[in-house]
């Protein structure tokens, strides 16, 4: 059932939702949250069919807020609300409200969606583009308990991902994170079988895709060894290489379905790693209303402090690790005055192996002797950790 209001306001748009109900014969709310989705026309199709298929999971109401453009001056001194309120079979398991504002309005949205929140209900806000640098700051987002945004619709999702960085607040996820929900899942469950030390990865997948960011931030952030990150045409990720005392670990995806698990002295195995579509991705990120430390953590990290895969940083990830061990060797010898001390140099300087593993990547290599040294605390490093 669907009921078109124009020039409303939100008195009487609960008062549809009302009258829709008893209309369909469910007066009872069986909802469990409210989502916000502010997005524009152009989107508000695809991301209203996403948030109307994860209803099936999550029974919700959807109020769906697009801002619409006032193209002279007297359009945009007029402030108006029209409203589409559906229900039943119209609105999935919820109930949707499909909110346009026009004029003056578009700068008070959280003062219309205020009164059509469920009571005692969790808010998450979701912003399919367009989303602000502090989701939290923003009036529509301080009103929710989970802030959902996207990078990869960002224009540049690496800058996207700083900006989120610095203005992380509890509660803040992204949909780039929630991608990687299976690899991480993947890898973490590869090294719970091995009793393996973890001295170097390599993240392979496409240039502008922050998911590739992310999970390489991710693995520098729990295993604490260099990580550099390479592109590939994709599709996304497309590879993950671990280099460890026991050999390669490798989890290759290369047609954006199915993937292949390699573990030294372990048969190949097919894994399977398909993309999931945005319902999913929402469906996902729904179960949990709780803030997310371990993706607060990785954001954190850095995306300069990963190493690059680009010209002239092409160098083999075992490359990386045998410089790290050459350095932790070096850093060794030159404590203990042995001869040939004095070219390496004062303790945790740079050593020539580190220089020359991966061109680019040497920022990540300089480090490696604190890391090595770190780790030795330690004789295992698993992604399981997490």
């Amino acid at each position: 059932m669907k009921i078109d209001l124009t020039d409303t306001t939100s008195s009487k748009i609960n008062k549809a939702l009302v009258q829709g109900r008893r209309a369909v014969g469910t007066p009872a709310v069986g909802m469990v949250l409210t989502l916000v989705i502010v997005t524009d026309e152009e989107n508000a199709y695809d991301a209203l069919k996403a948030a109307s298929e994860a209803s099936r999971e999550h029974p919700s109401r959807t109020l769906v807020v697009i801002k619409r453009v006032s193209r002279s001056p007297r359009d945009r001194a007029q402030a108006r609300l029209d409203a589409e309120v559906r229900v039943g079979a119209d609105a999935g398991t919820g109930e949707t409200v499909v909110l346009r504002l026009y004029g003056e309005v578009t700068n008070h949205a959280q003062s219309v969606v205020l009164p059509l929140l469920l009571p005692d209900a969790p808010v998450v806000v979701w912003w399919p583009v367009n989303a602000p640098l502090d989701p939290a700051a923003d009036p529509l987002g301080a009103l929710a308990q989970r802030r959902v945004t996207d990078a990869y619709a960002a224009e540049q999702p690496t800058r996207e991902l700083a900006a989120r960085a610095e203005s992380y607040t509890p509660g803040d996820t992204d949909l780039s994170w929630t991608r990687i929900t299976p690899w991480r899942s993947m890898l973490a469950a590869a090294l719970d079988q091995v009793s393996c030390e973890v001295t170097a990865v390599e993240v392979e997948g496409e240039e502008f895709n922050p998911s590739v960011e992310l999970l390489a931030m991710w693995l520098a952030d729990r295993l604490k060894v260099p990580v550099r990150r390479t592109s590939s045409p994709g599709p996304g990720l497309t590879a993950v290489r671990l280099e460890s005392t026991c050999g390669r670990i490798v989890l290759d995806r290369a047609d954006g379905s199915l993937a292949t698990l390699s573990i030294e002295g372990q048969p190949d195995r097919a894994v399977a790693l398909k993309r999931r579509d945005t319902a999913e991705l929402i469906a996902e990120e729904l179960r949990r209303l709780d803030p997310d430390d371990t993706y607060a953590s990785a954001l954190r990290y850095g995306i300069d402090r990963l190493g690059d895969g680009g010209p002239g940083g092409s160098a083999d990830v075992s490359e990386i690790a045998a410089a790290a061990r050459a350095a932790d060797a070096a850093k060794v010898v030159g404590a203990t005055g042995a001869p040939g001390s004095s070219s390496s140099g004062p303790a945790g300087s740079e050593t020539p192996g580190s220089e020359s593993a991966g061109g680019g990547s040497s920022r990540t290599t300089a480090k490696a002797p604190a890391k090595r040294a770190a780790a030795k605390k330690t004789p295992t490093k698993r992604a399981a950790s997490t």
